[in-house]
């Protein structure tokens, strides 16, 4: 278990990793979102190559598929494009209303079971994401497009469920990147900066440390349970807070330390909640 522990902090803070790479290039080399997501899955897809199959040719003909990797497109351009303008804990903070939305989406479209306790404490994170978004006429848009962004990946986890079945984790894993990246290419084909050392860098480093922290999730369910290991997914939060105050001297306001307090808080009980033995 220990092992697996471990695992899950190191991926959970390559994936804030890989987006503070995202925000330099945008802050400090003008680089578009566009242009960062779109890489993303370009050098994503290429890492995948040996993951491809004769079943993952098969699945580019379901609909399905496609609906899912549109998800994953929406959710990633979203996040690049809110990580342009606000800071990152912030931005994290917001995209954490995805877990609450894919609750709900998996109770009413997938008939999971829910508990009193669990709706409550997934309230009460919502709480800590209004905190932190302050909803009104003067808010932020680089919020509106982070609570764009949780919503699409909350929608994409519920989709990744409901798709479980249908092949193995790696081919679902090859074609959300591949076909992300065929959906963006059209639009993003010439929206490349012009191409130098610290841009090349930083771009390679957005797509392998957000890459590599997914794959090291795949190590660390394999050594423990997704219900035993759910709470630390919120080691995301702590790396985004610290990496924000490291590299951009970002810190949070008062309001936005008691969402985040709400948003961990919450999601660690309801973790622990759902791996209590029933009576």
């Amino acid at each position: 278990m220990w092992q697996a522990l471990f695992i899950m902090f190191i991926a959970m803070s390559m994936i804030p990793a890989g987006d503070t790479a995202g925000k330099l290039l945008m802050n400090a080399h003008d680089a578009s979102p566009h242009y960062v997501a779109w890489s993303r899955f370009a050098i994503g897809a290429l890492v995948a190559l040996p993951l491809l199959r004769a079943d993952t040719i098969r699945l580019l003909a379901d609909w399905r598929i496609w609906l899912r990797a549109m998800l994953l497109t929406g959710g990633i351009l979203s996040i690049q494009t809110a990580l342009a303008t606000i800071p990152l804990a912030d931005t994290f903070a917001a995209f954490f209303i995805g877990p609450i939305f894919s609750y709900g989406l998996s109770v009413l479209l997938l008939g999971e079971k829910v508990t009193l306790l669990r709706s409550l404490l997934m309230l009460l994170g919502f709480a800590g994401v209004l905190l932190v978004v302050r909803p009104g006429f003067d808010m932020e848009p680089g919020l509106i497009f982070a609570v764009l962004a949780g919503l699409c990946y909350g929608a994409f986890l519920t989709s990744s469920r409901w798709l479980a079945p249908v092949s193995r984790p790696g081919s679902l894993l090859f074609t959300q990147l591949f076909l992300s990246f065929v959906m963006m290419t059209p639009i993003c084909w010439n929206s490349a900066p012009p191409i130098t050392a610290p841009i090349l860098g930083l771009t390679t480093l957005s797509a392998l440390f957000s890459m590599g922290g997914n794959f090291l999730l795949l190590f660390a369910y394999a050594r423990a349970s997704a219900t035993s290991l759910a709470p630390y997914v919120y080691f995301q939060l702590i790396a985004a807070v610290a990496l924000g105050w490291l590299v951009f001297e970002d810190l949070p306001d008062g309001f936005t330390i008691v969402g985040l307090t709400l948003i961990v808080g919450a999601g660690i009980a309801s973790a622990l909640a759902a791996t209590r033995p029933r009576p």
